[in-house]
């Protein structure tokens, strides 16, 4: 994986979703809204990846390192694939910025096998909050997310929040594995030159690995992956 191709934060958080779904190989893994490809192409190195994102900037600019199958499209694109066709699937910050989850949700229900591994990677609001409070001094917003509104990204548009346990309310056939804190730590670090630190980078990297499985530090992180596993 060509690191220059990403920010140094991005290159952590995927750095942290690949290890905490390292036990996944030689599967069929779709990843749904791929985005610049780097995770798709990490997956593809030992598995068969299915890549679908609709954003034609994201695509003409994507990893191609390892081979994989990239599929313009959205919601419409899975109803092409055929029922039980996935060992895993990825939908990583996804959620928040759609309106047809009902529909995606059907869809993964359908194509994704039995025992096999849903990963969804998700915006956690009290690290937000802790983001506006703390890095972006702006107040406003922070008392705005306290009191249930959404969010903007300056990208994606209006951050549609939602909490870990909706998921299962949404996806009934399945069960939770685990819920794991992400750049808990990082990004409240504003020496922007020390985080192009190789070395200061491995220590983040097992500092947060270290704090993701813990509830208090989960309770604070920027993201929550919440990895679900669909029942026989």
């Amino acid at each position: 994986m060509k690191s220059k191709k990403i920010a140094p934060w991005e290159l952590l958080q995927k750095k942290m979703t690949w290890e905490q779904l390292k036990q996944i190989h030689g599967k069929k893994v779709l990843d749904f809204g791929s985005g610049n490809g780097v995770t798709a192409s990490h997956f593809a190195i030992d598995n068969e990846v299915v890549a679908v994102e609709p954003d034609e900037n994201m695509l003409q600019n994507r990893c191609t390192e390892n081979n994989y199958v990239q599929i313009k499209g959205s919601v419409k694109a899975l109803e092409n694939f055929e029922d039980e066709s996935f060992d895993a699937i990825l939908c990583h910050n996804v959620f928040e910025y759609v309106r047809d989850r009902t529909e995606i949700v059907k869809e993964f229900s359908r194509i994704l096998r039995p025992k096999g591994y849903l990963s969804v990677i998700k915006h956690n609001r009290a690290g937000r909050v802790m983001q506006m409070a703390v890095l972006l001094n702006d107040f406003e917003h922070a008392n705005e997310l306290l009191e249930g509104k959404n969010g903007q990204s300056q990208k994606f548009g209006t951050i549609h929040y939602y909490e870990d346990q909706e998921l299962l309310s949404w996806f009934h056939d399945f069960k939770l594995e685990k819920v794991l804190g992400m750049r808990t730590f990082w990004d409240l670090q504003q020496n922007q030159e020390v985080q192009k630190d190789t070395a200061w980078q491995e220590q983040m990297l097992k500092m947060e690995l270290r704090v993701s499985e813990l509830k208090e530090y989960k309770a604070i992180a920027f993201f929550h992956h919440v990895i679900l596993s669909k029942e026989s």
